[in-house]
């Protein structure tokens, strides 16, 4: 059996955010920059049903690939729900949320460059 490299992982959860129709999909690659995680994913639903539902997507998808989550907080009101896969943290939030707290443009700024979208 093969090691599932970061690269399919990311893979994996961007596709289990795609069949639920997740919005504005970008990831960042923090290799090197940050000491928790080399990679963080964000995306948003469009009510808190949807981002609830867009996270159990992606803990299933990852749980089938043999990586179930370290950790998952935020599914009891859905607004922002993180999904620890270790190398792969996963945000899912409401589009309000994102803006409010522009995460990702911290996080940019940290690694130095931009954003990837899908």
């Amino acid at each position: 059996m093969t090691e599932l490299t970061t690269d399919k992982l990311q893979q994996i959860v961007i596709d289990a955010m795609d069949d639920l129709k997740a919005e504005k999909i970008n990831h960042i690659n923090l290799e090197g920059i940050s000491g928790f995680t080399d990679r963080m994913i964000f995306a948003s639903g469009n009510s808190n049903r949807h981002v609830k539902s867009i996270a159990q997507s992606v803990v299933e998808a990852s749980k089938k690939a043999n990586v179930p989550p370290l950790g998952v907080e935020g599914e009891d009101i859905g607004d922002w729900v993180l999904v620890d896969l270790g190398d792969i943290v996963v945000h899912v939030m409401l589009p309000e949320t994102r803006e409010f707290y522009d995460i990702e443009r911290l996080w940019t700024d940290q690694a130095g460059h931009d954003i990837d979208s899908e």
